[in-house]
Parts: structure tokens; C-alpha cells; sequence
């Protein structure tokens, strides 16, 4: 696999040829499996065939059960600046249902301990678990807040298919997922997190000054990036590509020099849609110059006639020359974002 990493970056290079690249992110499955050793590899690779800002944002994901003080030292000597720690809740109950496989004193530990090799710390939790109290979810945020970190990422329980979580949903053994619960688990979040200097700059993204997520910063302000490795997606912000999702067909394809990738191509509508539903999620919302300018006048005319309700009714507002999404508006950010799509042209 690792072989196979660094062949399609080696094959890909073409595509970044002018572009400087600034974060390397590990993500997607577990990539705390990983030695120093073949980190290093990647990215070497990275450095030998790309040009790289002095000081990238490196980060890893990583779940606490992976992360011993052994593995967590041996991180810190690898060129890896940023951990992504997949924390979801601090109490047991929360943690058994969503079938995660640490516990609740594991979560507690591995902050601890990452806190002494690295700064720039990030953690995910999870809201709208059925059963959880609002007192619940307030002590989860404190239990964070407690250990300094200064990023959180919070994100909406989701129930997915063939999972044991769906399953015990059908079996009633757990009531559903309540909208108005994660709802209001969202807005106490909010309320927390801006209290302790957090901004707010993502729906789902939270980061102290000087810690906002440069990736996840790229991504919703829609800069070009490349996926390197099975079911990774890539964006050059007119075309979008993904990676078979099979290792093995993945590792055969690029032994022969093939990238096992599918592309499309994206026509106006849906890069303007796309324009829409990412900026709206964001403190930098959507700028009514760069709509005019990369899609025309229909486009502007069709967005300000669109928002005209959604700020008559709270939901947005305007400022500087930028539509952007209410507090009263943030959770539905989605929803709002779907109601302003072009639908009635053809694509370009």
C-alpha cells in the first residue's frame, strides 16, 4: 500500500505543478497504523515531487486506542504537527452505543499525554446521541474545554446503514435520533465555545485564533486539492475526481502505472451550487463580487432574489458585499444553502 501511496503521487505530480502545497493531511480509516518510518516515505514523497510551503500543516488522524505514549512519542519525532483525535464523547454510555472501540478513561488519557508532545491538538465530538442530556452533552464540552485544546470539531450524530447502531434503532432497543435535540445540543456548543474564544469559522468547525484548520480551511473556501490513496477525492475546482474504493484493485492498478480514478466534469450550475452550500457554512460567506464575476449575472440576480426571504426572516444577512448565515440560521445552514441552488438553467 505504501508503495501504491507514493506511485500516485509520483504519477499525479503533474497536477500540482503550479500549485505550493500548504497542509498534508492523514485521514480517512485508520492511518495511526502507520510507523514513522512510513510516514516518512510519504511524505518525502511529497516534498520530492511537489513544491511545499517552509511550514506545512501535518496532521494525523487517530483514535485514542491507538494513541499510547509510545505511539504518540513516536509521532512527535515524525514530521507530523497536528493530531485529529477522534474523541466523540467522554462517558461510556455515549461511547458503547456508537460501537467506538476506547473507552471513556482512554479518551481522557490520550489528551493528557498528547498535550506534552504537541500543541496543535484537534478533537472530535459528537452531539444529538440519543439520551443525552443537555447537562451530558455541557459536561462533554467542559471536559474538553479542561484540557486546552484549541480545536473541536462537533458534528451531528448520524445514523448510517448496516450499522449496529441502526440496528438497535429498528430493534427499539434505542430511540431515534431527535432533530430538535441535536439542535439544541448545537446551539449550547456554540455558546461555549464562543465564550472561551473559540470561533466559530466552520458549522462544524471550531478553532482559537491561530489554530483554524488550514485543510479544512481550504476545503470550504473551495481551493483545488489532491486525494492520494482508495475512495480519496481530488477538486481543481473544475473537476472532481475519487479513487476505486477496493485496496486490492487499487495497489494492482497503479503497479501497472494506472490511477484507478473516475472524473467529472462540473458545469456552472454545479460549481455555483457547490460555491453556495460551502460558503455559506463558513464565517467568510458567500462574496456576491466572485458569483458575478465566475458565473454571471443570472446567477447574482437569481441568488439576491432567493436570500431576499431568508434575510427578511432572519436566516442570513449581508455584509461587506457577503451573504452570510445567521446564528439563528446555522443549524438549518444546509437547508437554507439547497433552497438557493440553481435549478432552472441548463447546464453550461
Amino acid at each position: 500500500m505504501i508503495s501504491a501511496l507514493i506511485k500516485e503521487l509520483v504519477l499525479r505530480k503533474e497536477e500540482f505543478k503550479d500549485e505550493v502545497v500548504q497542509t498534508i493531511y492523514f485521514g480517512g480509516g485508520t492511518p495511526s497504523v502507520l510507523d514513522t518510518a512510513e510516514i516518512d516515505l510519504i511524505i518525502g514523497a511529497v516534498y520530492s515531487n511537489y513544491t511545499v510551503v517552509a511550514d506545512p500543516e501535518i496532521t494525523l488522524e487517530a483514535n485514542p486506542d491507538d494513541l499510547s505514549l509510545d505511539k504518540i512519542m513516536e509521532l512527535a519525532r515524525s514530521p507530523i504537527n497536528r493530531l485529529s483525535i477522534g474523541i466523540q464523547s467522554f462517558f461510556g454510555e455515549d461511547l458503547k452505543m456508537m460501537n467506538r472501540a476506547h473507552n471513556a478513561k482512554e479518551a481522557e488519557d490520550c489528551i493528557g499525554l498528547a498535550k506534552k508532545y504537541f500543541d496543535n491538538i484537534s478533537i472530535d465530538l459528537i452531539y444529538g446521541i440519543p439520551g443525552m442530556t443537555n447537562e451530558r452533552w455541557i459536561s462533554n464540552i467542559e471536559k474538553a474545554l479542561a484540557f486546552g485544546v484549541p480545536h473541536i470539531s462537533s458534528y451531528a450524530l448520524t445514523v448510517e446503514p448496516k450499522t449496529a447502531l441502526k440496528t438497535f434503532i429498528e430493534k427499539g432497543l434505542i430511540p431515534p435520533v431527535d432533530d430538535e435535540l441535536a439542535e439544541a445540543h448545537f446551539h449550547i456548543l456554540v455558546r461555549k465555545l464562543e465564550e472561551e474564544g473559540f470561533v466559530n469559522y466552520e458549522i462544524s468547525n471550531f478553532g482559537k485564533p491561530a489554530y483554524f484548520s488550514r485543510n479544512n480551511t481550504a476545503y470550504w473556501q473551495g481551493k483545488k486539492y489532491l486525494g492520494i490513496g482508495p475512495s480519496a477525492h481530488s477538486y481543481d475546482g473544475i473537476r472532481r475526481g475519487w479513487n476505486i474504493n477496493n485496496n486490492a484493485k487499487y495497489i494492482k492498478a497503479l503497479a501497472l502505472n494506472q490511477l484507478p480514478m473516475e472524473v467529472e466534469t462540473l458545469s456552472i450550475t454545479d460549481r455555483y451550487n457547490e460555491y453556495i452550500m460551502t460558503g455559506l457554512r463558513t464565517i467568510w460567506g458567500v462574496s456576491l463580487d466572485r458569483i458575478e464575476s465566475d458565473f454571471g449575472t443570472e446567477y447574482l440576480s437569481y441568488l439576491v432574489q432567493g436570500a431576499d426571504k431568508r434575510i427578511a426572516d432572519g436566516l442570513l444577512y449581508m455584509e461587506n458585499g457577503n451573504l452570510l448565515v445567521s446564528k439563528k440560521g446555522k443549524f438549518l445552514s444546509d437547508g437554507i444553502a439547497a433552497d438557493l441552488f440553481m435549478v432552472r438553467f441548463d447546464s453550461k
